[in-house]
């Protein structure tokens, strides 16, 4: 089989078709950011570091893909949300001064305009900058936050938690308002020209079935669906322990559903039957920065026979800064010697 494009690869293993390897898309930010010599401050709030930082990383470890992500807290700072920014970190929300502590301000929370030139702007500048740059080469990942995570993003995470049991009509009306602004923002990531959009909801794995179930899952299927009529695919990224919502998961009808490492692949498999493609689930921290890199192969090996064909190369979660390039060439490679 002729060498393919990352472009071509990921879509193609997405329809079913036959690749020449299986797709290698880990997710890489701080780790970008410091290959590239840059400070992540400046990665996280100027659209040209990000993009010249994820085209590096993406060509030197043969990536098939390129990612917009960088952190949760951009809808939320164009709601108005306080938002601490750092020279070498993430940006944080001030969850002690959250925009809805007061949930009256719902009311009067007007979606914010992804073109009006916050932070929603600059990861559409990013996507449509990564598309002049490298056209159909790599796959492009736009980002928007899922319900679970916006809303505790906007109210507070450990506020949100007692209000599915306090007030379920503000939970729902609060995700009501997070799909509204987040279709918006993917709809000018999509016209600038991302070919997948991946959604964020890690605040979902600290629910139980049974609030999932109630609560989140519509939202977010709600969301995935309203993607899947813009014409975009979804990858849905939960990070954390996701074992009692593998069924939910899998039946959001999602492109790629991404698996963290407390999450067996297994029993992702089991949950979500044959079809479903699966990407992960390396532990980002025990195994990835602190391994060896024959223990990442022979790990990331066993996670493709437990998945199977229907598989993506990826770590459970971020790589870390600070992970030795031995042990990112080792999943890379893994990625690049075998086909599904």
């Amino acid at each position: 089989m002729e060498m393919m494009t990352g472009r071509e690869r990921v879509l193609h293993h997405l329809e079913g078709k036959p690749v020449d390897h299986l797709p290698l898309m880990p997710i890489t930010m701080l780790f970008a950011a410091t290959e590239a010599g840059v400070r992540y401050g400046e990665y996280a709030r100027d659209h040209r570091v990000l993009v010249e930082s994820q085209l590096q990383i993406a060509e030197r470890f043969g990536f098939d893909y390129v990612s917009c992500i960088s952190d949760p807290a951009r809808e939320a700072a164009d709601c108005g949300a306080t938002v601490e920014y750092f020279d070498d970190q993430p940006p944080a929300l001030v969850e002690t001064e959250a925009l809805l502590a007061d949930k009256s301000v719902l009311r009067r929370l007007k979606p914010p305009d992804p073109l009006g030139g916050g932070r929603m702007t600059d990861r559409v500048r990013a996507a449509a900058l990564f598309k002049d740059k490298i056209g159909t080469e790599k796959l492009i990942e736009g980002w928007i936050e899922g319900p679970c995570a916006e809303a505790a993003d906007l109210r507070g995470i450990n506020t949100l938690m007692t209000d599915f049991f306090d007030d379920p009509p503000f939970v729902r009306d609060l995700f009501d308002f997070v799909i509204d602004m987040e279709l918006r923002f993917a709809r000018a990531q999509i016209d600038a020209g991302i070919d997948l959009m991946g959604v964020g909801d890690a605040a979902a794995s600290l629910v139980g079935p049974q609030i999932y179930e109630e609560f989140v899952w519509p939202s977010e299927k709600r969301l995935v669906d309203g993607l899947h009529a813009m014409g975009t695919r979804v990858r849905l990224h939960i990070c954390g322990n996701t074992r009692r919502i593998l069924d939910g998961m899998g039946r959001l009808g999602c492109e790629i559903v991404d698996l963290d490492y407390p999450a067996p692949i297994d029993e992702g498999r089991a949950h979500m039957g044959p079809h479903q493609v699966l990407l992960g689930n390396l532990n980002p921290v025990a195994l990835m920065r602190d391994g060896t890199a024959q223990a990442v192969t022979t790990a990331i090996g066993l996670c493709h026979r437990q998945a199977g064909p229907r598989f993506i190369v990826g770590a459970g979660c971020e790589i870390p800064r600070g992970t030795p390039e031995a042990n990112l060439r080792a999943l890379c490679e893994y990625a690049q010697t075998h086909r599904p």
